[in-house]
C-alpha cells in the first residue's frame, strides 16, 4: 500500500519544464482517445458478426436497431480520425522541437504509429462496404511483391485466393487484439519519458526551471481533453458523415469496381507515395519508407541546436514540409489523371528529400552562419 502510494506521488510530482506549451497536450489526448476507442470498440464488437454474408447487415443493425448504436459507431469511426490528428501533431511537434533525441521513447512511439495504422486499416475493412473490400484487395495485394515468398504470404493472409470470409475474420480478431498491445507500448512510452523527463521548446535541460506535474499540467490536460471531446461531439452529433465514403454505403461485391479506390483520409499521403511509384515493389517499399524514415531522424540531425525555435530558415522548411504532406493528402483523394500524377511524384520525392537532405543541410548551414556571427 505504501509502495503504491509512493509511485502515485512520484507520478503526480514529476518535475516538468515550466515552458512547455499546449503542443505537449496531445500525448494525453492520445491516451484519452485510445481509451474511447477501446471502450466503444468493445461495445460494437458485442453486436458485430465478422462474416462476409452478415458484416454489412450487422453494421446496419447496430446503426438502426441497437440502442444508441449510431452514437457508438460514429464515436468509434470519428474517434479514429481524432486519434490520427492528435498523433500527427504529436509527431510534428517532436520533429520541430527535436524530441527524437529521446531515442527509446521516439522508437516506441513510431512502433505505436505503425500498429495504429495497421489497426485502423483492418477496422476500415470490417463494415464490408464497397470501398472497404477494394481497399483491402489493393493494399493486401502489395504483399505479392515480396520476391519468392510473396504469393504464399498473401494466400496465408487471405486464407484463400482472394479477400473473403477468412480474411475478414482474421482482420476482426487482430483489430480487437492489437489495441491492447498499443496500450502496453503506451505504458512503456510513458515510463521511458518519466525516466528522461519531457523535452521543452528551448531544447535545453534545466533541473531548476521545473514545477510538479500536478496541479499545473493536469489542469491543462483536462482543459485540452474537454475541448477535444467537444470537437468530437460536434462531428458525431451534427456532421456524422463528414469523412464518410459514399461507396461504403453499398455492400461489397467483387463484380463491380469503384471508379476511384482510396483509403481513409489519414492514409492518403502514404497512398499517394505508393501510387506515384511506377514499380509495384518500389511502391510497396516507398510506402513502408514513408513511415520508417522517421526512425533515422536522430541520425540525420546535423545542427548543434536541438530545436528549430532559434532557426528561422529551418522553420520555413518545416512548414514547407507540412504543406507538402497536405498536397500529398489532397492528391491521394483525387482520381489518377494528368497533371495530378506528376504532382504526386514531385511531392513524394520532396517528402523524402525534406527529411533526409534538406532539413539537416539547412540546419547545419544556419549553425555555421549563426556561430560565425
Amino acid at each position: 500500500m505504501t509502495q503504491h502510494k509512493t509511485n502515485q506521488d512520484n507520478t503526480m510530482n514529476l518535475p516538468s519544464p515550466t515552458n512547455i506549451s499546449i503542443q505537449w497536450n496531445f500525448g494525453s489526448l492520445l491516451g484519452m482517445f485510445l481509451a474511447i476507442q477501446m471502450i466503444s470498440g468493445t461495445l460494437l464488437a458485442i453486436n458485430f458478426t465478422a462474416s462476409t454474408s452478415t458484416a454489412f447487415d450487422s453494421l446496419m443493425h447496430i446503426l438502426r436497431d441497437v440502442n444508441y448504436g449510431w452514437l457508438l459507431q460514429n464515436t468509434h469511426a470519428y474517434g479514429a480520425s481524432m486519434f490520427f490528428i492528435c498523433m500527427y501533431i504529436h509527431i510534428a511537434r517532436g520533429i520541430y522541437y527535436g524530441s527524437y533525441f529521446l531515442k527509446k521513447t521516439w522508437y516506441i512511439g513510431i512502433t505505436m504509429l505503425l500498429l495504429t495504422m495497421m489497426t485502423a486499416f483492418m477496422g476500415y475493412v470490417l463494415p464490408w462496404g464497397q470501398m472497404s473490400f477494394w481497399a483491402a484487395t489493393v493494399i493486401t495485394s502489395m504483399l505479392s511483391t515480396v520476391p519468392y515468398i510473396g504469393l504464399p504470404i498473401i494466400q496465408w493472409v487471405w486464407g484463400g485466393f482472394s479477400v473473403e470470409n477468412p480474411t475478414l475474420t482474421r482482420f476482426f480478431t487482430l483489430h480487437v487484439i492489437i489495441p491492447f498491445l498499443i496500450f502496453g507500448l503506451m505504458m512503456i512510452h510513458l515510463a521511458l519519458l518519466h525516466e528522461t523527463g519531457s523535452n521543452n521548446p528551448t531544447g535545453l535541460a534545466s533541473k531548476y526551471d521545473m514545477v510538479p506535474f500536478h496541479p499545473y499540467f493536469t489542469y491543462k490536460d483536462i482543459l485540452g481533453a474537454s475541448m477535444a471531446l467537444m470537437v468530437l461531439s460536434i462531428i458525431v452529433l451534427i456532421t456524422p458523415n463528414l469523412f464518410a465514403e459514399p461507396e461504403n454505403f453499398r455492400q461489397a461485391t467483387a463484380l463491380t469496381t469503384p471508379s476511384h479506390i482510396k483509403p481513409e483520409w489519414y492514409f492518403l499521403f502514404a497512398y499517394t507515395i505508393l501510387r506515384s511509384t511506377p514499380s509495384k515493389l518500389g511502391g510497396t517499399l516507398a510506402l513502408l519508407s514513408s513511415i520508417l524514415i522517421l526512425l533515422i531522424l536522430p541520425l540525420t540531425h546535423m545542427s548543434k541546436q536541438r530545436t528549430m525555435a532559434w532557426r528561422p530558415v529551418s522553420q520555413v522548411m518545416f512548414w514547407t514540409m507540412v504543406s507538402n504532406i497536405m498536397v500529398l493528402t489532397w492528391v491521394g483523394a483525387q482520381p489518377v489523371r494528368y497533371p495530378l500524377i506528376q504532382l504526386g511524384q514531385i511531392a513524394s520525392l520532396l517528402y523524402f528529400l525534406m527529411l533526409i537532405v534538406i532539413l539537416p543541410v539547412i540546419s547545419s548551414t544556419e549553425d555555421k552562419i549563426l556561430y560565425k556571427k
